[in-house]
Formats: C-alpha cells, sequence, structure tokens
C-alpha cells in the first residue's frame, strides 16, 4: 500500500474509476490499418471503408441475401458424433462443443430458402468461424440437403463457400463428401436447376476440390484465397517466390478459373440478374433490404 492510497478517504477510487469499455467498439481494418466504427459496419455489409470484405457468419450472409432479411431455415438431419473417437491434444467431441459455443450453429453450413428479388432461391452458407469451416459428414450432409430441397421445389442453389478443406478428426468419412456432394450437383444439372457459387475468404482444400468449383457460374468476393493448397505450402516446395495476389479472387478471375469477382454491395443484385437469365424470368423485384 503506498501512501496515496493510504490517504485517499474509502470510496473516492469508486467516483474515478475507469469505465468499462466494450472490446469490440472499433475494428483494425486488415487492409488499411484504419480503426472502423463497428457499429457502422451492418450498414456497410461489412465492408470496411478499404474495401476489405470482413468475413461474416451465416445469419449475417443470408440476410444480406434475401429480400427484406426474410427467410426459412431449414433443419440439417444428424450425424455421428466422434465417429472415430478421435483425440490429438484434445478431443474431438470436445472441440464440437466449443464451436457450437462459439458460433451458436450445430456445424459449419446452415440452409436458407427465401427470395432474392422476387426469385425463390435455396441458399447454403458455409460457416469459417466453425472450426474453420471444415467439411465432415455434418457439412456435407448439410450440402446434399439443401441440394434435395433445391430439386424438391424446383428452386436454384446458391452456394457461398468459406473453408480450410476437409475435417481432419474425421479421416476418410470426411473425404467421402466431397464425392458425394459432387454427385449432389450433378442430380442438379440433370433437374436443369441453377447452381452458382460464391466463393468467400477462405476457400480451400478439399471443398476447392469438390463441390466449389461445380458452379454453372462462378462469384467470388473480392480478395478472397481460393486454392487447394496455400501459397506458404506451394513457396516452400517449389522454392521459388509466387506473383503478387497468386491464389486470390482478382488472379484466377484472370486466369479464366472463376468468372467474376463481384463487392458484397452488388453481390444480391448480380445474383437476380444471373438466376432471372438462367430461369428466364422476365421481371425481377428490385426490393431493398431494411
Amino acid at each position: 500500500m503506498n501512501w496515496l492510497t493510504r490517504l485517499t478517504p474509502p470510496g473516492i477510487k469508486d467516483i474515478f474509476s475507469k469505465r468499462d469499455t466494450p472490446d469490440n467498439l472499433w475494428i483494425k481494418c486488415p487492409k488499411s490499418n484504419e480503426m472502423v466504427f463497428s457499429a457502422d459496419l451492418p450498414g456497410l455489409l461489412h465492408v470496411t471503408p478499404a474495401g476489405h470484405h470482413l468475413r461474416i457468419g451465416p445469419q449475417m450472409r443470408m440476410e444480406y441475401t434475401f429480400d427484406n432479411q426474410t427467410y426459412n431455415e431449414i433443419n440439417i438431419p444428424e450425424v455421428a458424433k466422434d465417429p472415430l473417437k478421435f483425440k490429438d491434444d484434445q478431443k474431438y467431441s470436445d472441440r464440437l462443443k466449443k464451436a457450437r459455443a462459439k458460433t451458436g450453429d450445430q456445424d459449419a453450413m446452415t440452409i436458407g430458402v427465401g427470395q432474392i428479388h422476387g426469385i425463390d432461391t435455396v441458399v447454403l452458407v458455409q460457416n469459417f468461424a466453425f472450426m474453420g469451416g471444415s467439411l465432415g459428414m455434418a457439412a456435407g450432409e448439410g450440402f446434399i440437403t439443401a441440394a434435395e430441397h433445391a430439386i424438391s421445389n424446383n428452386l436454384p442453389l446458391v452456394v457461398f463457400t468459406a473453408a480450410g478443406g476437409a475435417r481432419m478428426q474425421e479421416g476418410a468419412l470426411s473425404l467421402m463428401q466431397m464425392p458425394r456432394t459432387t454427385i449432389a450437383v450433378q442430380k442438379l444439372r440433370e433437374a436443369s436447376l441453377p447452381y452458382i457459387t460464391v466463393l468467400c475468404d477462405p476457400t480451400t482444400g478439399g471443398v476447392t476440390a469438390s463441390y466449389a468449383m461445380l458452379g454453372d457460374i462462378q462469384l467470388a468476393e473480392p480478395d478472397a484465397l481460393i486454392c487447394f493448397a496455400g501459397p506458404r505450402v506451394i513457396e516452400e516446395t517449389i522454392r521459388e517466390k509466387l506473383p503478387d495476389g497468386f491464389q486470390r479472387a482478382e488472379f484466377l478471375e484472370e486466369k479464366g478459373m472463376i468468372d467474376r469477382v463481384v463487392n458484397r454491395n452488388d453481390m444480391r443484385d448480380t445474383l437476380a440478374n444471373i438466376l432471372s437469365v438462367l430461369l428466364k424470368v422476365d421481371n425481377i423485384k428490385m426490393t431493398e433490404n431494411e
């Protein structure tokens, strides 16, 4: 106890106590290092003034995509939990519990059905915040459920991808989801239904090697990392420095790997225009999200 503490009357510290300030009041833009007021982000669709597209979860993605932020969520069938009883530095079952508590979701996939400028559409969103959006049995089941719902109701399917690849804790069972989802895409084509992918940051590994790159139209958000193996792995393998922007959305567009890079602010209008052409819809409703 110092001399100032001894001289300070009881309770005086409470009067001048430091006010609690939320830790997330401001965020730093990774692109410009500019501080952005968090309360402004929803109005900006979580795109910073410098143009950096922040990662967002399924709820925000659905609200930014569907008319009037209105949609119905489709339940995904349950799958076996921790089928391999996998454990590294912690149990897989414990990792699942933590991811579910963190995100409020059961797994990485969320399905919504609503309208995009008046066009009924099934939208599947992959949540990178849930164990890196990794493709496991539950995620594979989510994709198949979305495809089956689209086919049963004669609706197009739009998928927003974001993943670090296959879920290693499920071993070969995870890898099996690659052919399963590919077959689901083929069934959509046999039903003559549009399948559009929107590649978000990051889309990598087994997801890139399967349904992410099978869209009839493939869009991407600006500067999204899109690859199978990441740039660091490739540089270490070939012992060479890669070109600037390698494996980013703009690079892939230039090389013809994707059709178009679309800003998040324009994504809903772009999807509506593409769907209207593919579905031969004469007029689309130009509604505004609230």
